[in-house]
């Protein structure tokens, strides 16, 4: 981050005035931002010898830009987390990252019960949050991530969280190849709308602007109807949603034509149906760019503003100048273009590791350097990706196999339907059956409705769903993504857990 805060420092001295975040409290310029990140990274200097490893709440406000700044005049690593963050995930992330200072509001530190034999506090930095700093005096250095300078926690769907560790030429390259897509110049407004306690959202909505020299437009509680209030009333030129957050803006009453002024809106992160997208988009009145990226290899697909809507919204887009996709057979055998198989990366955001006891534990990469995503792809003639779900999402009813994905794919092509995800519920004497939450964008959709566009598409018999709940949305984690450990609890309580229930 220091390349980052040094930037900002330049550009400070030039045009201290000059509007540098857009959050809750007001409007914040970068002389007055660029003032309390050297508050905050004084007190570091005061406290610590030596770089320090940064863990920082992080919301979406000036905070976490002026906190990331003062870590980067530092020489340091800001490890970010969310303020919803329990004890356990609190004593995770100290586990993993081995922080030297920890920083939060007052009321969230209470909750963590930081303990003050170990990190003792040091004094108060941005606008009274208080600062524990490592009792010894000194810090582990920043060696040990091996140019690492940005942690933060994956959402994850199941078991323990993954903390990414990324380089400052990913969150370089990422942001520039967005940059250079979308078509952004200085001052343009770019909305932060998904919690920055993610890589992506740290990449992309807080280090992006601050890189390009413009506003970041910050919300800090998810309403739709504040988002769309936000991006028309403030011009933002682009923002990044996931596509339950994209589509809820959709149905905002008053919204028609209301984001006319945003240039595209970047999709991802989640299963997507073209016709919803097309709806929305041709309702909001903006263009939406369906990707694909993950928090350990940042952003590495999108389509372009110009690209026709089938190309936008029917495919995830093409790799990022310098990043290769490839898809393999299950013994990592190269399949020719068109062929479905798991999909392989390689790039400059690539990550360093996932921080374990304080280092990055290096990815367990192929010989070639490709990391496998966990993903089912296909790269089509033109260099265009589809991605077509996660690799091992199976339902197992009576020892026959079933592919959620392929579900999922075909109940969404049915009209009307906006979102679906289809989950195992239990049975004692199937093992497991399928049902399927689904979002309708008009009256919804009943079992029966929805079997009988399944036998009109001729799509088997033994793979049609056995419940299909109406709901209003999809369970969602706190950046916004699709919770599948959510989403079976609520069908399984929706289905009566399945029990003794016939097909």
């Amino acid at each position: 981050m220091h390349q980052l805060a040094q930037e900002l420092v330049e550009r400070a001295e030039r045009t201290p005035d000059a509007l540098a975040v857009v959050d809750g409290s007001g409007e914040h310029t970068l002389g007055e931002v660029l003032a309390e990140a050297r508050r905050m990274a004084d007190l570091l200097e005061s406290s610590l010898e030596g770089a320090p490893t940064v863990l920082v709440q992080a919301d979406n406000t000036w905070r976490t830009l002026a906190a990331a700044v003062a870590v980067g005049l530092r020489g340091g690593l800001v490890a970010v987390i969310s303020a919803h963050a329990n004890r356990s995930e609190y004593d995770l992330a100290l586990e993993d990252v081995r922080p030297d200072a920890v920083v939060a509001a007052p009321d969230t530190l209470a909750g963590w019960q930081v303990d003050s034999a170990a990190l003792a506090p040091a004094g108060t930095v941005l606008d009274g949050w208080p600062l524990h700093a490592a009792v010894s005096g000194r810090t582990a250095g920043t060696e040990r991530w091996a140019g690492g300078v940005v942690i933060a926690m994956t959402s994850g769907s199941t078991g323990r969280p993954k903390c990414v560790v990324q380089s400052e030429a990913a969150l370089r390259y990422a942001g520039q190849a967005t940059i250079d897509a979308i078509g952004l110049r200085p001052g343009d407004p770019v909305g932060a709308l998904v919690p920055l306690s993610s890589v992506a959202a740290f990449c992309f909505g807080m280090h992006l602007p601050a890189m390009l020299g413009s506003p970041m437009v910050c919300l800090e509680k998810w309403r739709p109807e504040d988002a769309v209030a936000l991006l028309r009333d403030r011009s933002v030129a682009w923002t990044m949603l996931v596509p339950t957050m994209a589509l809820q803006l959709s149905l905002v009453p008053g919204s028609a034509g209301a984001l006319s002024r945003l240039r595209a809106m970047t999709v991802g992160g989640g299963p997507m149906n073209r016709q919803a997208l097309q709806q929305a988009e041709e309702h909001l009145g903006t263009s939406f760019l369906r990707v694909f990226g993950m928090s350990e290899c940042l952003g590495h697909t999108t389509p372009l503003p110009s690209d026709p809507a089938d190309l936008r919204l029917g495919r995830d887009g093409r790799p990022f100048p310098g990043t290769e996709v490839r898809v393999v057979d299950a013994d990592g055998r190269l399949l020719p273009g068109g062929t479905t198989g798991n999909a392989q990366v390689r790039g400059p955001s690539l990550f360093l590791g996932y921080a374990r006891d304080g280092a990055p534990q290096r990815p367990d990469l192929t010989d070639d350097g490709f990391l496998p995503t966990g993903d089912r792809a296909r790269v089509n003639d033109d260099g265009t990706i589809n991605i077509l779900g996660r690799e091992k999402q199976v339902i197992i009813r009576g020892g026959r196999n079933i592919d959620i994905n392929e579900v999922e794919a075909a109940i969404a092509a049915i009209p009307g339907v906006a979102q679906v995800c289809v989950v195992p519920v239990p049975d004692p004497l199937l093992g497991e059956r399928a049902a399927a939450l689904v979002v309708s964008s008009g009256p919804a959709l009943s079992l029966e409705d929805v079997r009988r566009h399944l036998e009109q598409a001729d799509f088997p018999k033994f793979k049609w769903p056995e419940f299909v709940h109406a709901v209003p949305t999809l369970p969602q984690n706190r950046v916004g993504k699709l919770n599948r450990v959510e989403a079976v609890s609520l069908a399984a309580d929706l289905s009566g857990a399945a029990a003794g229930q016939a097909p």
